[in-house]
């Protein structure tokens, strides 16, 4: 960890298959760079997801295109460390492994999307999760919040208005924010891909090369 990420502003960590990543995901990711003032993004591959089939394409793969993506935009990262542990990927055990590396006073901010946050009773230790970091919900078209329940009353307890409240301390808030909708999914791409049709426009060029070169999706 160098001593430039220690001494700087909130850190972000945006999970997913990624399978592949596209505009979308990119688009979303600067976009919460500049409302949030993070001081970077990780884009976090999951390699092994507990609540959803294993993608048939490699987490290596995955994990290897967005570093093509996200090359050259230096606010934003692809940090692997899911595909070096075993089993299911966990996110409270990646929090809890960034928690160690960035000390205990640094913002960390887990960004999800509404859809992941109305499945949250079904995460491992989900309640633990604000102990470690804020978490920064991503308001969807389509999408509504709990008006009841358990998820309802945690969000209720935690959330704040302001993304400038995230530096008031590492972790504890739930903050919901509004991006540029992006109609572009990676269940589409790999769609367009299988019966020999074109996903360019869609990815990152580089992106789109690994997966020819690789013939993944075909």
């Amino acid at each position: 960890m160098s001593q430039d990420v220690a001494a700087g502003g909130p850190v972000g960590i945006f999970g997913g298959t990624f399978n592949p990543v596209h505009y979308g995901h990119l688009r979303s990711a600067l976009e919460l760079v500049e409302r949030l003032d993070l001081f970077q993004l990780r884009l976090m591959p999951c390699a092994v997801p507990p609540h959803r089939e294993t993608p048939a394409c490699s987490a290596r793969d995955r994990a290897a295109m967005v570093s093509l993506a996200v090359a050259g935009e230096e606010r934003l990262v692809c940090d692997d460390r899911e595909l070096q542990r075993d089993g299911p990927s966990y996110t409270i055990d990646s929090l809890s492994e960034l928690r160690g590396e960035l000390g205990a006073q640094r913002a960390l901010c887990l960004v999800m999307g509404c859809d992941a946050l109305l499945d949250l009773p079904g995460w491992r230790r989900w309640q633990e999760l604000l102990d470690l970091s804020h978490i920064v919900v991503l308001a969807r078209p389509g999408w509504q919040l709990p008006v009841d329940g358990e998820v309802a009353q945690w969000l209720a307890a935690n959330a704040i208005e302001q993304a400038r409240q995230l530096r008031d301390s590492p972790a504890g808030s739930v903050l919901l924010q509004e991006l540029r909708p992006l109609a572009i999914s990676s269940t589409e791409i790999r769609d367009l891909l299988a019966v020999g049709q074109s996903a360019r426009y869609l990815v990152p060029e580089p992106v789109l090369e690994y997966i020819k070169t690789n013939q993944l999706y075909a």
